[in-house]
């Protein structure tokens, strides 16, 4: 699992669905996407939409900051950003270190989680990054295709 950090909280996202782990960089805004969409990245000539996750989350907003990271993730056919507060460590996790995700109301983070992990004293959540490229306010497809065209 590769471990960040998103408002002093842990989420892990499998190791393979990462393509890379980048340092903040320019990021172009692309009209009439939606809010956490926070526009596209050329990265290494391939033009990549970035979503940011504190956003996606309705967190508070912070000020980016040096351990700022982009994630980014091959979902399906293509590839996205994840704009994390950090990212620096890869863990493996053991098959009874997870757990389904429990009922937690009032989460807004809560309809995106798979599941969560005890690693030691650590508590990690456990990202299903289709789900937070899904759109739960419009028509099932809209969100992805914005991200896709963007």
């Amino acid at each position: 699992m590769i471990v960040f950090q998103l408002n002093n909280k842990e989420y892990g996202i499998a190791v393979g669905k990462v393509r890379s782990i980048e340092k903040m960089q320019t990021i172009t805004r692309v009209p009439g996407t939606d809010s956490f969409v926070k526009g596209v990245m050329n990265l290494r000539g391939i033009v990549t939409p970035v979503i940011d996750l504190r956003t996606r989350f309705g967190l508070v907003q912070e000020e980016l900051s040096e351990s700022s990271r982009i994630i980014v993730a091959a979902l399906d056919s293509y590839e996205v950003g994840f704009i994390v507060d950090s990212a620096n460590d890869v863990i493996d996790l053991a098959p009874e270190e997870r757990e389904p995700a429990p009922e937690v109301a009032g989460a807004e983070e809560a309809e995106y989680i798979v599941g969560v992990a005890k690693s030691g004293k650590r508590l990690i959540i456990l990202l299903d990054l289709n789900k937070v490229l899904a759109d739960t306010s419009h028509s099932p497809a809209s969100n992805k295709r914005n991200v896709q065209h963007a």
